[in-house]
């Protein structure tokens, strides 16, 4: 199963090369929610009235979130390559051709790249020259994005299996079978680790061996990707629910649905300090308390949110498919800030280094940061 491309030698296009080892600190973005708990939480600040630094421009979409790690973002593209930009103006790096469209965020970690692609292959790169260390093929896509715990690297693939690899050779330590897609990505709290799939199950695996620990029906598919906080994982359904679960015990804690605006939720959660933030195709984001899904309050657009949430201190910026990317308080949900991109966003933001960075269904990667 394990591969290394002949051709990888010439997939990558060098145009700059980055000066120092890129390995996630305090203040980066480095994976799909910022964090293995998958909390959607940055810890950078940004600007009150965020402005536009710079864009860069693809005829394909970019449905992938970005990471954002030292002085560079690495951006995936539906064009079937994963560009690293300066994070200062958006100059090229490098950029690696997979040959088929990504969706799948990337992660860094340790001075590698990684990410997977609509022809089922997980590919690691080194984080300084874009070149393939090594690839792994699957035998479905992969949106999942990649989760990493001490020498390992887990993901899931549309072959409804959950894959753990050895990071320095791409080796398989453990896969796990699931009965259907896995679309979201994994979540790790503690020895465990999490994914929800098409099965309609929120699988519990032991990180140390794979082996299952629970399974906890949510009595529909999910395609996102559960939050955990406190020990308790937060997740939405294509059932039109929010659902708030206890791994350890194997139960739902609370359900969320709104018999008028019966509509899944596909994006992932945000949540922090008692605070579970989720958008819904129902074109509203929604704000609950933690502790019992209580709706704290409600945001509503004229799209439907498929972008997950980040929370920012005390506000909560989010895209939306109206063309906006919007930020709200986080106490209310009162409207602070918003651009308007004028073209759907299905990606959520990458928040690091004090700077956004967020694409477009339209291939337009936007970076906000401080005014000019």
């Amino acid at each position: 199963m394990n591969r290394t491309r002949a051709s990888a030698a010439v997939a990558v296009i060098l145009t700059g090369a980055l000066a120092v080892p890129v390995r996630a600190v305090r203040g980066d973005w480095p994976m799909f929610r910022g964090n293995s708990q998958l909390t959607g939480v940055a810890d950078t600040e940004l600007p009150a009235e965020p402005d536009v630094a710079w864009t860069f421009k693809r005829e394909e979409a970019f449905s992938g979130t970005a990471a954002i790690v030292g002085a560079a973002v690495f951006a995936p593209c539906e064009d079937g390559k994963l560009y690293a930009l300066k994070l200062a103006d958006g100059a090229e790096f490098w950029s690696f051709d997979a040959g088929a469209p990504i969706q799948s965020s990337p992660t860094v970690d340790g001075g590698q790249v990684y990410f997977g692609d609509e022809d089922g292959v997980f590919h690691a790169l080194h984080a300084e020259t874009g070149k393939e260390r090594w690839s792994f093929k699957t035998e479905g896509e992969i949106i999942s994005s990649a989760n990493v715990a001490g020498d390992r690297v887990i993901f899931g693939s549309y072959d409804g299996t959950l894959y753990c690899l050895d990071r320095a050779d791409g080796k398989v330590t453990w896969k796990s079978q699931t009965d259907d897609r896995l679309h979201g990505s994994c979540v790790i709290a503690g020895d465990a680790v999490m994914i929800g799939g098409c099965d309609g199950v929120l699988h519990v695996f032991a990180l140390a061996d794979g082996a299952s620990r629970g399974a906890v029906p949510l009595d529909s598919v999910t395609g996102s990707s559960a939050a955990v906080m406190d020990g308790r994982a937060y997740i939405g359904t294509y059932g039109d629910e929010v659902l708030a679960i206890d791994p350890a015990a194997g139960k739902v804690l609370w359900r969320f649905s709104d018999e008028n605006h019966e509509f899944p939720f596909l994006a992932s959660a945000a949540a922090q300090d008692g605070l579970v933030v989720i958008g819904g195709r129902d074109k509203r984001l929604h704000a609950f308390a933690a502790a019992t899904g209580e709706r704290r309050w409600t945001f509503r657009t004229r799209g439907r949110i498929d972008s997950s949430p980040v929370i920012v201190g005390d506000r909560v910026f989010f895209g939306c498919s109206d063309g906006n990317l919007y930020a709200v308080n986080r106490a209310t949900g009162a409207q602070v800030w918003r651009f308007e991109a004028a073209e759907p966003m299905t990606a959520s933001p990458a928040v690091g280094r004090e700077r956004l960075v967020i694409g477009t269904l339209d291939g337009t990667l936007y970076c906000f940061g401080p005014k000019k």
